[in-house]
């Protein structure tokens, strides 16, 4: 099959991959987004975005409708170890040495729908699974499952735990953490009367949580890290 020359290849189209494209989009420099999925994966639930996220959400025009849609979080509280106390608050307004704070729970499907619809059309090749990466002189050969080869300069990889790229560049494999983890939301038919905070509950090496991405939904967290001991 023929080689396919492009400028700039970029492989995964999850959040990193489709905001690396839309920054270079955004100085008119063309990318091509390899995805080994038939179409967007808008699986996942939730993200907690800081003020460092919506600054690069900023960077690449995308904030208004994600604004529009999200809540902006305005304190955390964690319960008290002591029964019947209250739980101790936090404001999340506080102004950092950049400025203001944000703090949103951004639903990920909306995220990822919003930047796929901000890219011009065929920026994204869906299909697309990598299966080797070699060099050939100042170019980068990306072979593709289909039998496919593009000739490109600039490889970036946004492909996930498993990488290829990763793989190809002698990378280490993903180590595992130690820490499992569980997470969903819940859509409520109307309001779900919650107040704009970070709850969150810890101790022996469980962490939980829920906050509000919207009027209707709620995001939860669970999360386990075992002790040395095996408890």
């Amino acid at each position: 099959m023929a080689e396919v020359i492009e400028d700039i290849v970029i492989v995964g189209a999850g959040i990193s991959g489709l905001t690396t494209a839309l920054g270079l989009h955004r100085l008119g420099i063309r990318s091509l987004v390899l995805e080994s999925s038939e179409t967007l994966r808008v699986a996942g639930f939730a993200l907690l975005t800081w003020t460092n996220a919506w600054k690069a959400l900023d960077a690449v025009s995308i904030v208004d409708s994600l604004r529009q849609q999200h809540q902006l979080l305005d304190r955390i509280a964690v319960p008290s170890t002591i029964p019947g106390e209250p739980p101790s608050e936090k404001s999340l307004k506080t102004k950092g040495k950049h400025g203001d704070h944000e703090i949103r729970c951004v639903k990920r499907k909306l995220l990822m729908e919003a930047l796929e619809g901000e890219l011009p059309s065929g920026t994204i090749r869906y299909s697309s699974k990598v299966v080797s990466i070699e060099e050939s002189g100042c170019f980068k050969l990306v072979h593709l499952a289909d039998g496919t080869i593009l000739m490109t300069k600039v490889l970036i990889g946004c492909d996930g735990v498993n990488s290829v790229v990763a793989k190809w560049l002698g990378y280490k494999k993903p180590a595992f953490a130690g820490r499992s983890a569980m997470r969903g939301y819940a859509d409520y038919k109307g309001s779900h009367g919650f107040d704009p905070r970070f709850l969150v509950f810890s101790g022996k090496g469980i962490r939980c949580g829920f906050l509000s991405c919207d009027d209707q939904t709620v995001y939860w967290f669970f999360t386990w890290t075992p002790s040395s001991q095996g408890n």
